[in-house]
């Protein structure tokens, strides 16, 4: 599917080089960059992968001008293909008995990235216009997913923490927890203690992105030290969109 811009487009992968190209750039962003780790992760291919990967799609934004290079990723689990692994990611972090018993279409988000060199531009918007479209497709009412603050030092993070569980936390029916076995309460600042403008700073671009769009996150974080990550989980009713964001989120392409 062609994007507006004819130096990008968006489509599924495809093929088992397209699969080990987006681990590939998984690798790059979360392993090199951010110092990720853990018993799935070929070091000696440069790949970030787990046994989930082959029931996942994978949405993949292709730079033309580099002869269809992938510079960006998305990995996508609806609710009518978990049956083939039997879980989701989040179910390794999050207890998602409010949304599996909700009755809504759902559709996990994840492996989110785009290559360094495209970050600021437009890349991510061409990426979120075919994800858009993939949503509309499927007639998806809700989306979640885990994203992360980089390091797992609490002190560091207390405030957008602490912003994100006084301002941006899920309503019970869709309210989500961290398991017991890594939780760590976002509730560490008093309200009124908090530096807004300052916290939000700190929080990083995807979640602000999904904040913008009408997201709200789940009860407590996890600690992921494997993947040296403090991870929260998002979640998006797709009906609470404002119409001015569902028209940004929803123009586009087609998948």
């Amino acid at each position: 599917m062609q994007a507006d811009d004819p130096q990008f487009h968006v489509r599924l992968a495809e093929t088992a080089a397209d699969l080990r190209a987006a681990q590939r750039l998984r690798y790059e962003v979360f392993v090199a960059e951010l110092g990720g780790d853990g018993p799935t992760i070929d070091h000696a291919n440069r790949l970030e992968r787990d046994e989930l990967d082959e029931a996942y799609d994978h949405l993949l934004l292709i730079d033309e001008s580099l002869g269809g290079k992938i510079v960006g990723v998305y990995r996508l689990m609806r609710d009518d293909q978990v049956h083939k692994v039997g879980r989701y990611y989040s179910n390794g972090e999050y207890d998602l008995g409010p949304i599996l018993s909700s009755g809504r279409s759902l559709m996990e988000l994840g492996r989110s990235c785009v290559a360094h060199s495209y970050r600021g531009g437009t890349a991510i918007y061409h990426l979120w216009k075919g994800l858009a479209r993939y949503v509309e497709k499927h007639q998806i009412e809700v989306l979640f997913g885990v994203a992360s603050f980089h390091g797992t030092d609490i002190s560091k993070i207390a405030q957008p923490l602490s912003l994100l569980h006084h301002r941006h936390l899920a309503p019970e029916p869709l309210r989500v927890r961290a398991l017991a076995t890594q939780y760590q309460t976002m509730d560490l600042v008093p309200e009124h203690e908090i530096d807004r403008v300052a916290a939000m700073r700190d929080v990083p671009a995807l979640i602000k992105a999904y904040l913008r769009l009408g997201g709200c996150v789940g009860d407590g974080a996890f600690i992921d030290h494997d993947f040296n990550t403090t991870d929260v989980c998002l979640v998006m009713d797709t009906a609470k969109l404002s119409e001015r964001h569902r028209a940004i989120y929803s123009k586009g392409e087609t998948v």
